[in-house]
């Protein structure tokens, strides 16, 4: 069960980067789902249709998980998102809770990559 939660994490964001956000929502979330994206209403449906609508605006992206990590019921997915049609990479973190087996919560942190850093090791 434990390793079926990260996994559960990673193909949630899977399917949502890829233009199946519906489907996401439908077989990984729980009822009464909420997240802390601060650019949206609280609620699952507006999450939802949000990546829904980032999916058909970058068709092109590529999402790549770095890692993942799991703490109980706590699962954190670190990952690389390039948007090809704007040349941007995002660092990106999410960090779910689950309730018996079903994302419960999400929170998101991303920063941009930026082209020339001083840190030799990058943000990945």
């Amino acid at each position: 069960m434990r390793y079926a939660l990260k996994e559960s994490a990673i193909s949630f964001l899977q399917l949502a980067a890829t233009g199946h956000a519906e489907q996401a929502f439908s077989q990984y979330c729980a009822p009464g789902f909420c997240h802390h994206n601060p650019f949206f209403n609280s609620d699952g449906k507006s999450l939802m249709a949000a990546m829904q609508q980032n999916a058909v605006a970058h068709p092109d992206k590529i999402f790549e998980v770095q890692r993942a990590l799991q703490d109980g019921e706590l699962v954190a997915v670190h990952s690389r998102i390039r948007f090809l049609d704007a040349s941007q990479v995002m660092a990106v973190v999410h960090l779910f809770r689950f309730y018996e087996g079903k994302i419960i919560e999400l929170w998101d942190v991303g920063q941009a990559v930026p082209d020339q850093s001083p840190n030799e090791l990058g943000m990945f």
